[in-house]
């Protein structure tokens, strides 16, 4: 019996807060009903859509360009139409009453398409010679090909610079050698017969050639 009586009185309960909040919100709701024309011939426009600003709800134009929604005092409702500027209302939140009407003019919204240049079609003397001059970009066997070239390769060495990996490497071995001949002299590399071979090779490469 207690467990009934603390139901009812629950539920009870639920019922005065719903129609509480129901008062509330019937203050709230508008009945928001027009016509959207266009502004300069004032002819009705049909399927404009009319969406509340921020929900997923709307409606759209008749064929004379009226229509009718509910919404809240203080939505903002937006007008669109293909071939017009967007229009974007509010409803007055002290708004009297719960109707509201609206005539809505929507403003042509002009877009220059660029200009089309229509040309004979090519006679086939003119096919066939821009077919053979027109430049086939390469694929990528062709560029892996070029990029192994040993004078690109060179090129790309000279060219760009080392990444951090590469840099650290450099400076690595950079104290390595200088580290192994503390305390000691290094050899003279005059009397070396590998940096003389790079040095015969560079030579006939041209690398010490004046390149300006």
């Amino acid at each position: 019996m207690k467990k009934f009586l603390l139901l009812v009185l629950i539920t009870a309960a639920a019922c005065i807060k719903s129609q509480a909040q129901f008062e509330q919100l019937k203050d709230s709701v508008v009945q928001l009903y027009g016509v959207v024309m266009t502004a300069d011939s004032l002819q009705g426009i049909p399927a404009v859509s009319v969406v509340i600003k921020g929900q997923s709800r709307g409606t759209i134009t008749n064929e004379q360009g009226v229509f009718s929604i509910v919404v809240l005092k203080g939505d903002k409702v937006e007008f669109t139409s293909v071939g017009f500027k967007a229009r974007l209302i509010e409803i007055p939140k002290n708004l009297e009453g719960n109707q509201y009407s609206v005539i809505q003019l929507m403003v042509t919204d002009t877009v220059y398409l660029p200009a089309t240049i229509i040309k004979p079609r090519p006679s086939r003397e003119q096919f066939e010679r821009d077919f053979v001059n027109t430049k086939v970009a390469d694929d990528a066997i062709e560029i892996a090909r070029k990029n192994n070239d040993e004078s690109k390769r060179r090129a790309l060495i000279a060219s760009l610079p080392a990444d951090g990996r590469e840099a650290a490497n450099f400076a690595l071995r950079k104290n390595s050698q200088r580290y192994y001949y503390a305390g000691q002299a290094p050899p003279i590399g005059l009397l070396n017969p590998v940096a003389w071979a790079d040095f015969i090779q560079a030579w006939k490469r041209g690398d010490f050639k004046n390149k300006n």
